[in-house]
């Protein structure tokens, strides 16, 4: 599956976003390949599996740069080629 990271803890796990999925999933720092949880940003876009947590429904084999996920949308700066022409 497809997602973006919604919500970051200072504790090591935080939350993402699934594509098409009405709740989001809890993930554990521990469940990230290739990346560290200190390197997380919210709004990252990333792929994972799922699986039946003690709680529910939890994200597991978290991959940053997931291919085809839109990352959260940043500030549009529709005058930036204006702007720096001006500079």
């Amino acid at each position: 599956m497809n997602g973006v990271i919604k919500k970051l803890t200072d504790r090591g796990f935080g939350f993402i976003a699934a594509e098409g999925q009405p709740k989001d999933l809890f993930f554990h720092g521990k469940s990230l390949i290739g990346a560290q949880f200190d390197d997380l940003r919210e709004g990252d876009a990333v792929s994972f599996d799922v699986e039946n947590g003690e709680k529910g429904p939890a994200a597991v084999n978290v991959k940053v740069g997931a291919a085809g996920a839109v990352p959260a949308a940043a500030p549009a700066n529709d005058n930036a080629d204006a702007d720096e022409a001006a500079a």
